[in-house]
């Protein structure tokens, strides 16, 4: 079945990349996806208690409306991350907004957390079978206040998500990275944390903040020390960048946040900075240009305990995470591990 995917992810790409993206959900919603092999017992690990067979998962924006979680596990991620999800429906911006750029194997978007609602959202989530899931929240753009947007989220989907990631560092949502600041981010976490409070415990899961990698000298401290002091579990490092390393594209001057494999670099750095501050007292979860296994081995001796993907999807198809498995497994033998915990931080 390699080959007609790999077929199938030539012809997507002769689309616009949102109609192809929309393609490629209905594809899967219809059994069209690919179905992964069991996987080597040297990935399995776990994500803040939550137990995963791989350690390699699909990050947010993919599955933006908890559409196509199940096939998307049965394809091999270890974990699936849906949304990001807003209270009320919205439509994001105006297109086109999403690019892809070939030549550098990267994607720019400015998507604006485009989606069909939390009630739609929840909905699909009750339904789901076996399998890690965590749900993306976000505030509205027209949102008067963004932060009980994020605790009307956490409310919502208490007892349908594995775990929950709080979204601060979209680029594409106006003023949404001023919440990564001290005060904002007391403001927030504080607030959810009283929510969290009377929620029933034995319902709920991990919460995980995501961040930007676009960040200013001792933002790293105030980050790990504002989830530390509220009880966040840990950190997705990182979100799309607004910078731009030198890039070959037609579309390299495209407004929004950019992802793939020119991402790779900064973003293994931040999370470094992370770890390093952390010392172990936060769960990190590396994100950002990773296309092979190496890429992955390299965020996992960076201090992540598990990894994320998306924008490499889209020039090597959903065969992709069984490559990565396969090379993330070799190489971790190779190095005389017997469990991929033990590579965590081993630089």
């Amino acid at each position: 079945m390699s080959g007609l995917h790999g077929l199938a992810t030539q012809a997507l790409r002769a689309l616009d990349p949102e109609d192809a993206h929309r393609a490629a959900i209905l594809g899967l919603k219809v059994g069209l996806g690919p179905v992964g092999d069991r996987d080597d017992p040297i990935l399995a690990t776990s994500l803040a208690g939550l137990p995963l067979s791989n350690a390699v998962g699909l990050a947010p924006g993919f599955d933006k409306d908890a559409e196509v979680f199940a096939p998307m596990l049965r394809a091999g991620f270890g974990f699936v991350e849906c949304g990001t999800v807003t209270p009320k429906p919205q439509a994001g911006n105006p297109r086109p907004r999403l690019f892809r750029l070939s030549e550098d194997r990267a994607v720019i978007n400015r998507m604006g957390f485009n989606n069909r609602g939390l009630e739609a959202f929840a909905g699909r989530l009750a339904r789901r079978g076996p399998g890690v899931v965590g749900a993306n929240i976000g505030a509205n753009k027209d949102s008067e206040d963004r932060i009980g947007d994020y605790v009307t989220g956490l409310k919502r989907l208490w007892g349908l998500a594995s775990y929950f990631t709080i979204n601060v560092s979209s680029p594409n949502t106006p003023g949404l990275r001023a919440l990564q600041t001290k005060a904002a981010l007391d403001e927030l976490l504080g607030r959810l944390a009283e929510a969290r409070g009377v929620l029933p415990a034995a319902a709920g899961g991990p919460m995980f903040l995501k961040v930007a990698p676009d960040l200013e000298p001792g933002e790293v401290e105030t980050i790990v020390g504002a989830c530390l002091g509220y009880g966040v579990t840990g950190i997705m490092v990182s979100n799309t960048t607004v910078s731009r390393p030198a890039l070959g594209s037609r579309f390299a001057g495209e407004t929004g946040g950019l992802s793939g494999a020119p991402l790779k670099a900064l973003s293994t750095r931040v999370l470094d900075e992370f770890a390093q501050i952390a010392a172990g007292r936060l769960v990190l979860v590396g994100v950002g240009g990773i296309g092979s296994g190496g890429d992955a081995y390299a965020k996992i001796r960076a201090g992540a305990c598990a990894v994320q993907l998306y924008s490499a999807l889209v020039f090597e198809g959903p065969d992709l995470v069984m490559r990565i498995k396969r090379d993330l497994a070799a190489r971790l033998r190779a190095d005389g591990f017997t469990a991929i915990s033990e590579a965590v931080g081993a630089q």
